[in-house]
């Protein structure tokens, strides 16, 4: 065993560990297993919620798609920013709301506001059908950094394999406790490895970030900006509009958000994460380092940018510190959406058939539901060839057909009826389906328009017809007010 692959084993056996001591001195009811009594101050929401949204896509694919695309990867340092500051006003009132009636999970929000059960059974299954390609990116991720940084001792299949069983154990005992406290440990070192991977790789290569910049320019004219035509200016403001809109709609965000002991959390959070959102550009930086250093790569190779320039500069221990970063990028969010998707499946699928069942054998069903769930995602992982970019988009796509019913319910007078509310989910995710099966485009469905509509995000199509269809029913539905008899 080189020294590589022993401090990536000795990370995952500690994560495993901490995981499973999380639970000590704590009643696992269903509460406390998935949104941990709602009992977490600033700190642990702080370092939940940044574990679920720095994963192997901020490891990999950040820095995988500055090598493959250049300038159009700000998209994903801008989005964040935007989301923030929804989040200022989006995130209080709902975790208010879920305290004031206990919810647990996000299709019980849905359900409790529109006075409809089989809402939230469709707000489960959407969440559902999003969390399996977000958990399979993870995995995918988890794959490529153990391969690679273990020198091929392990290969990408068998550390899949590993990597879920070590998240499905600590899962099932301790929940969201569990992923609370790996999310430190993860945060703080890879805080630390991006940082100086950031600053050391460009400087060594280039000698200054002008001097990368210049060398890439001279190379590949243009690369640095976006592109007069696809990767355009249109795609990139329709791109991060959706996803920003997106953002906080994921079925495991809900449930950290649920965990929150006051609603403080929520705007202490706001002010920070925009900072800790900086930790991208040090991820952009070791890519555009690696576009000249490591040429070749391609397709979802473009991924690998990261971790073969850094093969080339360190010694095995620090590629293994180096992937032991990257393992806790996979297995802290991981968690969250393994234990959030087996939450949804019992809570919200199983007792809307099953409407007597204790919280005891709901929560009893979600712990046995994880293995499951974690199987499937095994499953899609070794199939897909998808890169994690495109993984992470597609399933943004379909959570963010949530937002507009979201919003509605939060205002005074809601104008949204729950018919209204079911026609908008379901046209807009069914639109969602269609144009990724088919692969269709702004581009390939208005030939003839002008660049800067045949450029826009095909999302765009997805949510207007949401918004329409949930207008027009609404309309149709709406029920007329009392009037007091005289």
């Amino acid at each position: 065993m080189n020294a590589a692959l022993l401090i990536i084993a000795l990370t995952a056996l500690a994560a495993l560990l901490l995981g499973l001591r999380a639970r000590r001195g704590k009643d696992m009811d269903l509460e406390q297993w998935s949104v941990g009594g709602r009992g977490f101050g600033t700190i642990l929401v702080f370092v939940l919620m940044a574990g679920e949204i720095y994963t192997t896509f901020t490891f990999l694919g950040g820095s995988g798609y500055a090598y493959g695309h250049g300038g159009p990867a700000f998209y994903i340092l801008a989005y964040g920013c935007l989301a923030y500051t929804i989040s200022y006003w989006l995130l209080p009132p709902i975790w208010r709301y879920a305290k004031q009636h206990r919810l647990i999970s996000q299709p019980d929000f849905f359900a409790r506001k529109y006075d409809s059960p089989a809402l939230g059974v469709v707000v489960a299954l959407v969440g559902i059908v999003a969390l399996i390609p977000y958990l399979v990116l993870q995995l995918k991720g988890l794959g490529i950094i153990v391969a690679t940084a273990s020198y091929g001792s392990i290969g990408s299949t068998p550390a899949i394999w590993i990597g879920a069983a070590v998240v499905t154990a600590y899962v099932m005992v301790s929940g969201v406790h569990g992923s609370a406290w790996t999310a430190v440990v993860k945060d703080t070192l890879i805080l630390a490895v991006v940082l100086f991977l950031g600053i050391y790789l460009p400087l060594q290569e280039y000698g200054s970030y002008g001097a990368m910049f210049t060398a890439i320019e001279a190379a590949k004219p243009g690369f640095l900006a976006l592109r007069p035509t696809g990767e355009s200016i249109a795609w990139f403001d329709s791109t991060v509009l959706l996803t920003a809109l997106g953002f906080y709609c994921w079925p495991h965000t809900f449930g950290s958000l649920y965990t929150a002991k006051d609603a403080r959390a929520f705007r202490r959070n706001a002010a920070l994460l925009p900072l800790y959102q900086l930790i991208l550009l040090f991820v952009f930086f070791v890519g555009f380092a690696a576009i000249l250093k490591v040429p070749g790569l391609s397709g979802p190779d473009i991924d690998l940018a990261l971790l073969r320039l850094s093969l080339q500069h360190f010694d095995p221990w620090f590629i293994g510190v180096i992937g032991a970063a990257g393992v806790l990028t996979a297995l802290v969010p991981g968690s969250m959406i393994l234990m959030a998707s087996a939450t949804l499946l019992a809570n919200n699928i199983y007792r809307a058939f099953s409407p007597d069942a204790p919280d005891r054998a709901v929560t009893t069903v979600a712990r046995g539901l994880v293995p499951v769930v974690a199987l499937v995602a095994v499953w899609f992982t070794l199939e897909g060839g998808t890169t994690i970019v495109a993984l992470l988009l597609m399933g943004y796509a379909f959570v963010t057909q949530l937002l507009p019913t979201l919003v509605a319910s939060l205002l005074p007078h809601n104008p949204v009826t729950r018919e209204g509310a079911f026609a908008g989910i379901g046209v807009g995710v069914a639109t969602v389906a269609a144009t990724t099966l088919t692969h269709t485009s702004f581009a390939t469905l208005f030939p003839t328009w002008p660049e800067g509509v045949r450029d826009l995000n095909i999302g765009i199509i997805a949510l207007v017809l949401n918004l329409v269809a949930l207008a027009v029913v609404s309309a149709l539905t709406r029920r007329p007010a009392t009037v007091p008899a005289e």
